[in-house]
């Protein structure tokens, strides 16, 4: 039996990483290659033009997969009746601008939407928040939302976790397929944490931890923390446009593990006790989402922070029981700060 298609909204869908997220999602990319998707692409008025040539194009490739595609400026109509939203769209901040000018565009922007996927979407929509400052985008759509549960909005910190991966794959000279385990704690800004104390590598010896192979604390403690936080601007240096390719990427990893599940995410949760290899980690996979906290690892409750997550049937679990050295522990106190600070200047643009 052929599968229900399940329409999947992309906001922000004309600009660079709507164009290069919605062939994936058509293509089978984030959902499987058994999975039909009707597409719901939504943009501002100003940008209709394109947004109809993105639709264009969608109807020229011919995607086997792709059901349906729904082109819109209007944001009850984007969201009606969608399993998943990919919330790109969001208010740059450009030069001149303060802090709290680009948070009062995003607080009006995500307020709105929010209101429509709370009344419209399906039930149980998971919502992904791509657009910065993702991690408080997706709290206040949370506050505008009530009716999404907290457990179905996340936002995005894949692709700093797929740098990290990278930048150990290159350091290493192996595989990135090889590597797994990093972390990427708190926010997505030059404050997060890229963590490879819990991170292994496979090797014919079996799994050794990163730290060990690669023999160099200077390095871990200052050049690939630094490299992982600053990836963004060193690419818009090069290639002078953002990092689309690599954000459409993470946000269909991002979805597919949620959805589909993380490697061994299922065996985990049966178990209460955490069961610790030789090496130190846990068995199994875990990924970095920005989720809503608990107050695990002594994180303030009540923020969008990311942890690492294991993820079984379409739920998140935060991976419980790792050690937390000293300088691991300021960088998350760090970045928690930072994110307390920018959830007080988002409920000040609220009054």
């Amino acid at each position: 039996m052929a599968k229900e298609p399940v329409r999947v909204l992309v906001t922000g869908a004309a600009g660079q990483i709507g164009y290069a997220l919605v062939p994936m999602i058509a293509r089978g990319v984030m959902l499987g290659p058994d999975q039909p998707v009707i597409l719901h692409m939504l943009d501002i008025p100003p940008a209709a033009e394109a947004l109809n040539g993105v639709k264009m194009e969608l109807v020229d490739a011919a995607f086997p997969l792709l059901k349906g595609v729904v082109a819109t400026t209007d944001v009850v109509e984007a969201c009606t009746g969608v399993s998943i939203a990919v919330m790109v769209g969001g208010f740059p901040r450009k030069e001149g601008m303060e802090r709290k000018d680009v948070m009062s565009k995003n607080v009006a922007i995500y307020k709105s939407q929010a209101s429509a996927l709370g009344s419209y979407a399906a039930a149980n929509c998971k919502v992904l928040v791509v657009a910065n400052p993702a991690n408080t985008n997706a709290l206040i759509l949370k506050e505008f939302a009530p009716s999404i549960s907290e457990k179905n909005i996340t936002c995005l910190t894949r692709l700093d976790h797929n740098r990290a991966l990278g930048q150990v794959s290159e350091r290493l000279n192996v595989p990135v397929s090889d590597v797994k385990n990093v972390i990427i704690w708190g926010n997505h800004s030059s404050t997060q944490y890229p963590d490879v104390n819990h991170a292994t590598v496979k090797t014919p010896a079996g799994e050794k931890p990163v730290r060990e192979l690669v023999a160099n604390d200077e390095w871990l403690h200052g050049e690939f923390i630094t490299t992982v936080q600053q990836r963004g601007a060193a690419i818009i240096k090069a290639r002078k446009l953002s990092s689309a390719l690599s954000a459409a990427s993470s946000a269909c990893d991002h979805i597919r593990d949620w959805v589909l599940g993380t490697p061994e995410g299922c065996i985990e949760r049966k178990h209460s006790l955490l069961i610790f290899s030789s090496v130190g980690t846990l068995q199994g996979t875990w990924v970095s989402m920005g989720v809503y906290s608990d107050g695990s690892y002594n994180v303030p409750a009540g923020l969008i922070y990311s942890f690492p997550v294991t993820c079984c049937n379409g739920v998140w679990t935060i991976v419980q029981g790792l050690p937390i050295d000293d300088l691991s522990r300021k960088k998350l106190d760090l970045t928690a700060e930072e994110l307390t600070e920018e959830k007080a200047l988002a409920y000040s643009c609220l009054s």
